[in-house]
């Protein structure tokens, strides 16, 4: 613990950081609060789009053979070209949250094509968006958790350590300065006594 002056200035600058701890840390027990609570919806929504996610992978095993078909080339269809996503603040934390994928090419000649060529683009680009969400997702849960670790350590920062050093600090200043008022006090009493002592010394002579 570092090293604080008995003084009055002190014990001023001392109470006035004990209210600024305390006026603080209610800012950040609910920024805690707001942070754990975010992190189990993202949890939770991340778990949706995973379980979605499985159940379209198992619907596309369905018709997967007629990917072999002659002439089907889906890949071009596929490539992502624009990821559009936003930013959401929780808790003064941005966190991405996608919105839609851009694709390239996506221009063909029906009569060319199987019947289920449209369904099978359309159907595996969801399957691409709810990856890009899931990656997305599991980004905002990494941010989100470095900012509840931070802000629990400050958190515990105040509560167990800058807040009880300055009440110690206050009570060992209060106690010093007490101490040195009786001190005088009582020396006061001595000095009065032997002014007083002098004084009738002079008045016998």
């Amino acid at each position: 613990m570092a090293k604080i002056k008995f003084t009055k200035g002190e014990l001023k600058r001392q109470r006035d950081s004990l209210k600024q701890f305390q006026r603080y840390l209610p800012t950040l027990q609910l920024k805690k609060q707001q942070l754990q609570l975010e992190i189990l919806q993202q949890n939770s929504l991340l778990q949706e789009k995973q379980q979605a996610l499985g159940k379209k992978r198992q619907a596309a095993l369905i018709w997967a053979g007629l990917l072999g078909e002659p002439g089907v080339e889906l890949k071009p269809h596929l490539e992502i070209k624009k990821i559009i996503s936003h930013q959401k603040n929780i808790a003064g934390v941005d966190i991405p949250v996608l919105d839609s994928l851009e694709f390239g090419q996506s221009d063909y000649d029906l009569f060319l094509q199987p019947l289920w060529f449209d369904l099978g683009i359309d159907f595996l680009r969801e399957i691409a968006g709810l990856k890009q969400g899931i990656v997305l997702l599991e980004q905002g849960v990494a941010v989100l958790r470095q900012e509840l670790r931070v802000t629990t350590q400050r958190v515990n920062l105040f509560e167990k350590i800058k807040i009880p050093q300055a009440q110690e600090n206050i009570r060992l200043i209060k106690i010093y300065i007490g101490d040195q008022m009786a001190n005088a006090v009582g020396r006061s009493k001595i000095a009065k006594r032997k002014i007083e002592a002098l004084i009738q010394e002079e008045v016998l002579v």
